[in-house]
């Protein structure tokens, strides 16, 4: 099979596309695959890395606002309109997958020009401006949530196969458990909530636990926080401030950056953070209680979209980012934690929201087109 993968700018989307193609070379070794981005995104680091080509082209995201800088931009994606036109001739691919970012435009619209296959994957529950606009010109859309489908309109084939992510539910021994939740300095017998904002840290959940700290609130349970490395220092100065240690505060754990996320997740009992497709995915995939805070200002209110999808199914409790503070955010934690049947059911409806075999169902819809 030759397949090439359009992925571009966020992690969100270059790791589903590197996931479909670990999994296309897992059933058909002699494969080739390529990937096309840009030379401004994620993909850079994270393709190469993965052991793929990487070829770039230029793409941006259009505005209908009037101005040279987007007249620039337009000159440049119509250019790389032609320089994926001229990739695809090359290659000669059975078929042209889309992961994300801006790079699907012209990817898919010159392989439907050529005449070729395509497949689209979109991970958000509310489908990006990219895939409404390009859904006549593809043959499949697959989505991650059964919400994302009636969001779509005229594509001949939309297919709810959810979305590979590298966090699964695991089924560690009690003494496993033990050990990944003495590892973080914290005793096993008190609830334990996770907090984390993605990779680069949310500064308002940060605020929300600062206050939590400053006030002495978690009484009744443990955290374990990922602050993001860009914003550990301020952290540990804020924290100074308050006349405390970093390293030294009761019932917590503060760490930059969580290298071990799979098992820290599997062994906690709640999760606050930020609504990212893939989180959504994972925490659904584990089957964990979550307090979720969207991050506001972006396309179409994505976050929102994706935290409703576990809200709905009574697996989470969403709190609007301009109305999070250490109170409220106490008070949500202690709701769910300080009742084991409201903790118990919040986990089993979340996994009412997960997808088994994403990878076989994903794979299985590439081999139909072909």
């Amino acid at each position: 099979m030759r397949v090439i993968i359009a992925a571009a700018g966020t992690a969100g989307h270059i790791n589903p596309g590197l996931a479909i193609a670990n999994k296309i070379k897992q059933e058909e070794k002699d494969s080739k695959i390529i990937f096309i981005g840009t030379t401004r995104g994620l993909e850079n680091d994270l393709v190469p890395r993965a052991g793929y080509e990487l070829k770039t082209i230029e793409a941006y995201g259009l505005s209908k606002k009037l101005s040279v800088e987007n007249i620039k931009k337009m000159y440049k994606t119509i250019k790389g309109y032609k320089e994926a036109k001229k990739i695809i001739q090359d290659f000669k691919p059975d078929i042209v997958i889309g992961t994300g970012g801006y790079i699907c435009g012209a990817t898919i619209l010159s392989a439907n020009k050529l005449k070729i296959p395509t497949l689209l994957h979109e991970s958000n529950a509310f489908p990006g401006k990219a895939v409404k606009f390009l859904a006549k010109k593809t043959n499949t859309i697959l989505v991650s949530f059964e919400d994302a489908i009636a969001r779509i309109k005229n594509c001949k084939n939309v297919v709810c196969t959810g979305t590979p992510v590298k966090i699964k539910r695991k089924n560690y021994g009690i003494n496993e458990k033990i050990s990944i939740i003495k590892s973080f300095g914290l005793n096993e017998t008190k609830p334990i909530i996770l907090v984390f904002g993605g990779s680069q840290g949310a500064k308002k959940i940060n605020d929300a636990i600062i206050e939590i700290i400053k006030e002495k609130l978690n009484k009744n349970y443990q955290i374990i926080w990922a602050t993001g490395p860009k914003q550990y220092d301020t952290i540990k100065q804020n924290i100074e401030d308050l006349r405390l240690n970093i390293n030294n505060i009761q019932s917590m754990k503060i760490v930059p950056y969580i290298y071990n996320m799979e098992e820290v997740m599997n062994v906690v009992d709640v999760i606050v953070s930020r609504s990212g497709a893939m989180t959504i995915t994972e925490i659904s995939n584990l089957g964990k209680p979550s307090i979720l805070v969207p991050l506001p200002n972006v396309s179409h209110n994505h976050q929102l979209y994706n935290a409703k999808v576990l809200e709905k199914v009574g697996a989470a409790k969403i709190i609007l980012n301009d109305e999070l503070n250490g109170k409220i955010l106490n008070e949500q934690i202690e709701e769910i934690i300080l009742n084991k049947d409201t903790l118990k059911q919040m986990g089993k409806n979340a996994l009412k929201v997960s997808i088994d075999n994403v990878e076989d169902k994903i794979y299985n819809e590439i081999k139909k087109l072909i």
